[in-house]
C-alpha cells in the first residue's frame, strides 16, 4: 500500500489554527504531509506547531531564503512533484487573487504556481469579501483551470457577524482530500 502525500499551504486568516486540525487528522490517517506557510499565517500559528505534527521542517518565507531545515529553495516545489494533492486552507482572498493572475511574490504563490498535482482550495474570508465581484471572478478563473474549491460554509466569523465566508471544517476537507486523493 503506498503512502499518499498531501501539500498544505496555510494563509493568513484567523482560520489558521484550523490547518493544525487539518493536519493532525491527515498525519492520523496515514498520509505523508509537507506544510508551506504565508509570513501572515505566521502571525496566527506558529510554524513549530505543524512541525511538531509532521515531524518535518515546515516551508515558511524567511525559510526559503535561508535555507532552513537543510532545504535548498527549490524544495517547496519538489514537494509539490511527489504529492497527489496540495491543499489551501485556509485560502484568502489575497491568495486567491494571485493564484488566479498568475502572480508568484511568496512562498505559497509560488508553490500553487509551480505546482505539479491538483490543486483543493478552503477559502475563509469575511462574508462582504467573498461576496466581491472580484473575488468571485478570480474563483470561476481558478475553477476553470481545473482547481478544486471547498466551501466556504456560512455562519459564525471571527469579526462577529454571521455569512458565508467561514472555512469548511478540518473533518470536512479531510473527506474532500480523501475523495481526491484517496489513501492507496
Amino acid at each position: 500500500m503506498s503512502k499518499r502525500s498531501v501539500v498544505v499551504c496555510v494563509g493568513g486568516s484567523i482560520a489558521a489554527y484550523k490547518a493544525c486540525d487539518l493536519v493532525s487528522r491527515l498525519v492520523q490517517d496515514g498520509y505523508e504531509v509537507e506544510v508551506v506557510m504565508t509570513e501572515a499565517a505566521e502571525q496566527f500559528v506558529r510554524p513549530l506547531s505543524f512541525s511538531a505534527l509532521t515531524h518535518k521542517p515546515v516551508f515558511t518565507q524567511a525559510g526559503w531564503f535561508r535555507g532552513d531545515g537543510g532545504r535548498s529553495p527549490a524544495d517547496h516545489l519538489e514537494a509539490t512533484e511527489a504529492a497527489d494533492l496540495v491543499v489551501v486552507a485556509p485560502c484568502t482572498a489575497n491568495l486567491i487573487g494571485k493564484f488566479a493572475a498568475g502572480i508568484a511574490d511568496e512562498i505559497v504563490s509560488t508553490t500553487l504556481l509551480g505546482a505539479a498535482c491538483p490543486i483543493l482550495i478552503a477559502p475563509a474570508m469575511n462574508p462582504r469579501m467573498w461576496a466581491n465581484r472580484r473575488v468571485q471572478a478570480n474563483v470561476a478563473v481558478l475553477k476553470e483551470d481545473g482547481v478544486h474549491v471547498l466551501g466556504p460554509d456560512e455562519g459564525h466569523i471571527a469579526e462577529g457577524p454571521e455569512g458565508t465566508g467561514r472555512m469548511v471544517e478540518p473533518e470536512g476537507i479531510a473527506a474532500e482530500i480523501g475523495r481526491l486523493a484517496p489513501r492507496g
